[in-house]
């Protein structure tokens, strides 16, 4: 099948476009001109055909779905950037996405996010697909915005609405790290798991006109305390204070995902394998963490907004 896929060089873009490829398909990647997407573009399979230009550009993604059978459409601004840069955000989520519903490709797979749901702790688990939307920000109203426009749309549509995807390997550190309440359930998911969501999902004609949850299942559903523990110490850190982060409801929870693991069969890693994934992943620097770790540890403290305010006190 002939494909363009969006976001090819971001965190779930880069890993699925390997496993388009390797399933056969013939993929055109539409990537922004700009220095660090060039550089990024670099590590990119190269059987891969690159086309630059950037989705608010009408002509480009016109341009780029010419004579495709199905667009991958992957290409956001996510948090923390969506709240920092909210216009940049818009015209990225929401004008990129009228740009490749008026392209008018065959079949347009479109990824969403769990986050749709809103603040939901305060309800039994899990989240199901048709559980209210509620926007809590930019980006979930982008989100929201965009799948009422695929679904209005008189395209054959799929939309996945993807749990937490780590990153594996290196990342900054960010303060929203600290806006999470560290009882909130959170659900994740592997990278390649997704990959495998995606590529199964073009060749499965009962996930064509479905919204779907993209979770890890069971074994990836952890408490944000549990989750960030584990992922600091596979970073080679140790445990933050509780007095470090907020104690108020985040968008996050546990997905029902029977139906979408029955039809597109990718839950294959568990959240030791995310564990062990970050650890290769940071390599050497996990090492100079670990001897690091006190001037770390007070670094991102110094991030928290909460631990800087029960010091004073």
């Amino acid at each position: 099948m002939r494909l363009m896929l969006t976001g090819a060089t971001g965190n779930v873009g880069s890993r699925t476009l390997p496993a388009l490829l390797a399933a056969g398909h013939d993929v055109r990647c539409l990537i922004p001109d700009t220095p660090a997407q060039r550089r990024a573009a670099r590590r990119l399979p190269r059987d891969a055909e690159l086309r630059w230009g950037d989705v608010r550009d009408a002509a480009a993604v016109r341009d780029a779905c010419e004579g495709v059978e199905a667009v991958v459409h992957l290409a956001a601004v996510i948090p923390p950037t969506s709240e920092e840069q909210p216009d940049l955000a818009r015209e990225v989520n929401v004008g990129g996405t009228v740009n490749v519903v008026a392209a008018r490709p065959q079949r347009l797979l479109f990824a969403s996010t769990l986050d749709v749901h809103g603040r939901t702790q305060d309800r039994p688990p899990p989240r199901r697909v048709d559980d209210p939307l509620v926007a809590t920000d930019a980006y979930t109203a982008h989100k929201i915005e965009c799948e009422n426009l695929v679904r209005d749309s008189d395209l054959e549509w799929c939309i996945l609405r993807l749990a937490d995807v780590p990153v594996l390997g290196p990342r900054p550190p960010h303060p929203i790290m600290f806006e999470i309440g560290l009882d909130n359930r959170i659900e994740s998911v592997h990278v390649a798991d997704v990959a495998t969501a995606i590529t199964n999902a073009l060749h499965t004609p009962a996930a064509w006109g479905r919204t779907l949850f993209i979770g890890g299942g069971p074994t990836c559903q952890l408490t944000y305390r549990e989750f960030l523990t584990r992922m600091l110490a596979a970073s080679g850190l140790p445990p933050l204070p509780d007095s470090a982060f907020s104690t108020a409801e985040y968008v996050t929870d546990w997905l029902d995902t029977v139906d979408s693991e029955a039809l597109l069969q990718y839950q294959r890693h568990t959240f030791d394998d995310i564990l062990t994934a970050v650890r290769a992943g940071l390599g050497w620097r996990r090492y100079l963490a670990r001897l690091a770790s006190p001037i770390v540890r007070a670094s991102l403290l110094r991030m928290s907004p909460y631990y800087n305010s029960a010091q004073v006190q």
